[in-house]
């Protein structure tokens, strides 16, 4: 007879403290240090998004034009974000102005 191994199901209440913590935690990070990556092929006077990678998977998120407006997100948040653009999540209707036929 095995023993059950699984640590208990968190409630609903539960998750959003810990949710809660883990911001908590994050914001409190000083990341003054921080290396800011772009992506490739822009210019150093273009607006462009900024990611610095963070301890425990997190990343931190901001504008070229709004260096001291951060965005913080948990390593959970990131991938749920990044798994979603690429599955189309966040994709814009085709239009005339971004490359969609005229319908």
């Amino acid at each position: 007879m095995g023993t059950n191994s699984e640590a208990p199901k968190e409630t609903p209440e539960e998750i959003k403290a810990r949710k809660e913590r883990e911001k908590d935690e994050l914001y409190a990070l000083d990341i003054s240090g921080v290396e800011w990556h772009s992506a490739p092929g822009t210019e150093q006077h273009e607006e462009r998004v900024e990611i610095a990678y963070l301890p425990g998977g997190a990343v931190a998120m901001r504008s070229s034009l709004e260096p001291d407006t951060v965005l913080r997100y948990t390593e959970a948040e990131w991938t749920a974000f990044v798994l979603g653009a690429r599955d189309g999540e966040f994709d814009l209707e085709p239009a005339p102005h971004n490359g969609g036929l005229d319908v």
